[in-house]
């Protein structure tokens, strides 16, 4: 595996360590702090902003009720300075499917992008399949 990508999945795996310690200050040093950043948590509109989105995690990361999230099968792809990982995510039972992006930033690769949403499963599409993909 090639350094880059390792970096990145060390990367991935350092956001998912630090929502599972609920550990807001790991949060924020894996975020990028000159490219802008955005978030869509599950059932969420768009969070826009670093202020926005560290706002979102630590109410997250706050509440009681915050989820235990496990990243399962991350895949990275390096794309120069820029790269992103595709995981599932399980959390309650329930699975979803994440995006991560991250760009180099002062050395690092930063998130500058977290998107996760439910896995619609074959079974379910076989009986009713979508009308509209996009």
């Amino acid at each position: 595996m090639a350094s880059d990508e390792a970096e990145v999945l060390a990367a991935n795996a350092a956001f998912y360590a630090a929502f599972a310690r609920r550990d807001l200050v790991a949060m924020d040093d894996l975020w990028a702090r000159h490219a802008g950043v955005a978030c869509v948590h599950p059932g969420w509109d768009v969070v826009r902003g670093r202020a926005e989105v560290m706002a979102s995690f630590r109410a997250i990361l706050s509440s009681p009720s915050a989820p235990a999230i496990v990243a399962k099968r991350p895949a990275a792809t390096v794309l120069g300075d820029a790269a992103f990982v595709v995981c599932t995510e399980s959390i309650d039972g329930n699975e979803l499917v994440a995006t991560n992006l991250f760009v180099r930033e002062d050395g690092a690769f930063r998130l500058v992008l977290h998107q996760a949403g439910p896995i619609a499963r074959r079974e379910a599409l076989k009986r009713t399949p979508p009308k509209v993909l996009n």
